[in-house]
């Protein structure tokens, strides 16, 4: 078995030796709680019955968002949870639009009810699809469509035609089941900020939709994969999936709301015991290590600042502590091959819900008792 590699491999261990001066007038109880988000203190903590405040960030991944879906619908069937901020792409951006429009209609029980919709939606137009699994890969139980005759003509042709050649109407049915649903005027009167990720195709640069610029177009820019749709163009710019530049973006969350606590819900695998050696294998790890790498930097930024404020060299005043926790279920999900993330079948949409909301059970009856005092997931060794 391949040694993983240690936490501490290539880095400074801790905040003592950075090239910063330390500030002297910094209380014990902002030490305290930076370095409870460094190092968590303990690796579980229940919670009582008490309301406390989140913001989600969700991760894009096709089908594969049908785990994000059952993290909801189980964080909203608990009255102990607030969300505060939510910073979605892709399909992340989907299931949050989705939710903030339901909430907005009849609280927590309209959200789980038009998620509930979005997603069967989702199914409806699966049905339809020429990918589908084939009976062999249906009698071995197998989620992936690779050997669908529907996929390996649409990876072949993608190839050498672009959507602009192939899909010259530009048609996405997703966009028909998401209008159907959501209310971008209604979202933004949800109580709950949205930032939707997107990728600029000439500048490459991230582009955040907040609440006032929400609409149909950001949510479908922030899911528009460049080999299957045309890239979406909102006010003379042109857009791509925001999984390129942020999948998802935590720095908005961290500049726009006064929490501390950001909930990432994990879709794409972030580590592999296998070394994949064939061509298609190969071709899926680098797309799960391209879609996690914006996300790592981030990642290694919070823990940078989290460690000089708890080395007591940057004034608290000026910068934040942030705390980390994650929901995922990293033994299933890694399980699922890359090529299930376009089946929308709803026999797997379903599977996936339940996951997601196995996991979210956990991560309350664990870690829950984390949130507003110390990181529940310790960022050195999840994602340095």
């Amino acid at each position: 078995m391949a040694r993983r590699p240690r936490a501490d491999e290539g880095r400074i261990a801790d905040g003592h030796d950075d090239p910063v001066h330390r500030i002297t007038d910094v209380s014990p109880q902002i030490l305290d709680e930076a370095a409870a988000a460094v190092v968590p203190k303990r690796g579980r903590s229940k919670a009582g019955k008490e309301t406390k405040r989140i913001n989600l960030a969700l991760q894009g991944g096709g089908s594969h968002g049908a785990f994000t879906w059952g993290v909801l619908d189980g964080l909203l069937e608990d009255p102990r949870v607030v969300f505060d901020s939510i910073s979605g792409t892709s399909a992340g951006a989907m299931n949050a639009v989705v939710m903030a429009s339901g909430w907005a209609e009849n609280g927590r029980q309209g959200a789980r009810d038009k998620l509930n919709r979005f997603w069967h939606g989702v199914a409806d137009v699966g049905r339809f699809s020429p990918i589908q699994r084939t009976a062999i890969d249906r009698l071995l139980g197998n989620w992936r469509i690779d050997n669908s005759p529907g996929f390996l003509a649409m990876d072949f042709v993608s190839r050498y035609l672009s959507p602009y050649q192939t899909n010259p109407l530009n048609l996405n049915p997703l966009r028909d089941v998401l209008s159907d649903l959501v209310d971008p005027d209604l979202a933004r009167k949800s109580g709950i900020d949205l930032f939707i990720s997107a990728t600029n195709v000439r500048s490459g640069k991230i582009r955040v939709f907040e609440n006032g610029d929400l609409s149909i177009d950001a949510v479908m820019a922030s899911a528009c994969l460049p080999f299957m749709f045309k890239a979406v163009e909102i006010d003379g710019e042109h857009y791509y999936d925001g999984g390129y530049m942020g999948n998802p973006a935590l720095y908005p969350l961290i500049y726009n709301s006064d929490c501390r606590d950001i909930v990432i819900v994990q879709i794409n695998p972030l580590y592999r015991e296998r070394v994949p050696t064939d061509a298609r294998g190969i071709m899926d790890r680098v797309n799960e290590i391209s879609f996690n790498s914006t996300l790592m930097r981030e990642m290694r930024a919070i823990h940078f600042v989290n460690r000089l404020i708890a080395a007591g060299k940057l004034d608290p005043e000026a910068y934040r502590v942030t705390r980390i926790h994650m929901i995922a279920a990293p033994d299933e999900m890694e399980d699922m091959h890359a090529s299930s993330k376009l089946n929308a079948e709803p026999a797997f949409l379903h599977h996936l819900r339940d996951i997601g909301r196995a996991a979210a059970a956990a991560w309350l009856e664990e870690s829950f008792g984390c949130v507003g005092e110390q990181s529940s997931v310790n960022v050195r060794e999840t994602f340095l």
